[in-house]
């Protein structure tokens, strides 16, 4: 069964830095193009940063930007988002989420939420003091 995985969310300070896994069972993330997605309490679910199937990644969310860095693994079939200096708004569930696409589909952005066909269900980051 097709399926995606996240963790690795929990409670932290701000200033603090955590790595998200995403991993798969099922297919093999290398050829899909991976996306992360977070909902804030009481917002609708933003884009965050993605990576298609040939390396190249893309962030979407201005706020995350030289902070969070999405790189994949292969050898484990898993994407990882790693957080750092983490403020008190990036609290939110994180989600992960995978589609096969054209190759250098969304070069310049990422994949918008509609266009993935698996999805995690999502991981928890909290950050406060």
């Amino acid at each position: 069964q097709l399926q995606l995985v996240e963790s690795g969310g929990g409670l932290v300070q701000p200033g603090s830095s955590l790595r998200l896994s995403c991993a798969a069972t099922g297919f093999t993330l290398e050829s899909y193009n991976i996306g992360w997605f977070r909902q804030a309490p009481g917002k609708e679910r933003e884009g965050v940063t993605c990576i298609n199937n040939s390396g190249h990644s893309t962030t979407d969310a201005d706020s995350v930007k030289g902070r969070f860095t999405i790189f994949r693994d292969n050898a484990r079939n898993a994407v990882y988002l790693q957080m750092s200096s983490l403020k008190p708004e990036d609290t939110a569930v994180y989600y992960c989420a995978a589609v096969i696409l054209p190759k250098d589909s969304y070069y310049y952005t990422c994949p918008p939420a509609g266009e993935y066909e698996y999805w995690g269900q999502g991981t928890r980051v909290t950050v406060s003091s």
